[in-house]
């Protein structure tokens, strides 16, 4: 390629992640020219270790009510129009076996390279050309899209931003796609880590660091908001699904409240237990790790048999089992957090074909939009649905 005849292409997708693999087959196979450009030396990356290197691709569940947005009605077009079994289908058509974990979450029974070399596959069937190693440094629109690269200038008549958001930095992340919204005017809302493990206030370190491995079933529940899941302590602070899950609502400094035991049968079995001989330590010995017992129960139950507790003392006790409050000091930040909360602002965007609504021709979509999903294949879901949105407009 020569840098004075910059290569031309109907559609140039910024990122190589499912959204913009997905947008560049979907529109290649429409007859456009698409060029897909990857900063990194592969494609896929955070899909590789998604879902535990399972990649869990889809939730069979999935609508708007399970997305955070600016504006919560904005994926209700794209999301209904390519469902979570469209891409089952796809899946099914490559032949790659998968399973139901829980909840609707849709698991590859092997690697998520699969996934990986599924939308590949896709790519190359269609004729969309993906270039990987190239850095973009800047997008120029005059007459045409001029993309600056570190491999060259392409020209496009549109282009499709797909570059994620700021979590796993060390797997290529950047904010070059909120960069590049800002500089057309497009704007962006604030910036925050989701789906996050928790940090412990210092001043709670020697309650949680010796329960560091431990994990246990728990409701979490703040603004509103209720997640029944697993809860997994570490050293820094406490992380597992329920956590992920509310510390996209969690506002830093509130307290969130625990129901410790969710379980209908255990809470009724404590319950009657409370006018035997048995401590409260004794009882939920054999609903929680022994751990977690101990150090609960030395800081909120009576150390003397339930029977001999006075009737405030066991309510007292019932409030804190199935409310127990916690603080914590912040996040483990983009390192950890597997989304970003916020992004290109959808007021910006059109709901049925991504494109801004400034900058004719330009397009954002996955996660470096404002759309965020729970945990449990729905940001995956809005990746695809998105990007098919995208590919068949643009």
């Amino acid at each position: 390629m020569s840098n004075d005849i910059p290569e031309h292409h109907d559609v140039i997708v910024i990122g190589g992640g499912g959204a913009g693999m997905f947008c560049a087959f979907t529109a290649a196979n429409r007859g456009k020219r698409v060029l897909l450009l990857e900063h990194n030396d592969q494609v896929g990356k955070k899909i590789g270790i998604s879902g535990g290197g399972r990649c869990n691709f889809t939730n069979i569940h999935a609508t708007a009510a399970n997305y955070l947005s600016g504006n919560p009605d904005f994926c209700k077009s794209a999301l209904a129009r390519y469902s979570p079994w469209d891409f089952i289908s796809l899946v099914e058509k490559h032949g790659i076996p998968y399973h139901e974990k829980k909840l609707g979450q849709q698991f590859c029974d092997e690697s998520s390279r699969r996934i990986i070399s599924m939308l590949e596959s896709e790519c190359r069937d269609a004729g969309a050309r993906i270039l990987c190693g190239c850095r973009v440094e800047d997008v120029v629109k005059n007459d045409r899209f001029e993309v600056i690269t570190s491999r060259g200038c392409f020209t496009s008549a549109a282009v499709v931003v797909a570059t994620g958001g700021l979590s796993f930095a060390k797997l290529g992340a950047t904010d070059i796609g909120h960069r590049i919204a800002r500089k057309f005017g497009i704007g962006v809302s604030s910036l925050r880590p989701g789906l996050v493990p928790l940090t412990f206030r210092p001043r709670e370190q020697s309650f949680f660091e010796p329960l560091a491995g431990v994990s246990l079933p728990v409701r979490v529940s703040h603004g509103g908001k209720s997640f029944e899941e697993a809860m997994l302590f570490t050293h820094r602070g406490v992380s597992g699904p329920a956590i992920l899950q509310i510390s996209s609502f969690w506002k830093g400094g509130d307290p969130l409240s625990f129901d410790l035991l969710p379980d209908r049968v255990e809470s009724e079995n404590f319950a009657s237990s409370i006018r035997g001989g048995s401590t409260a330590l004794q009882i939920l010995s054999k609903a929680w790790p022994r751990r977690f017992a101990e150090a609960w129960c030395q800081r909120n139950a009576p150390d003397k048999p339930l029977a001999r507790c006075t009737r405030q003392e066991t309510e007292a006790l019932t409030r804190a089992l199935h409310g127990w409050e916690a603080c914590f000091e912040g996040t483990e930040g983009y390192p950890k957090a597997e989304v970003t909360l916020g992004g290109v602002e959808t007021g910006e965007l059109s709901s049925k074909t991504m494109e801004s609504r400034k900058v004719t021709g330009l397009y954002f979509i996955g996660e470096v939009v404002d759309v965020t999903g729970w945990l449990g294949g729905y940001n995956f879901q809005w990746a695809w649905a998105s990007a098919h949105a995208c590919g068949t407009a643009v």
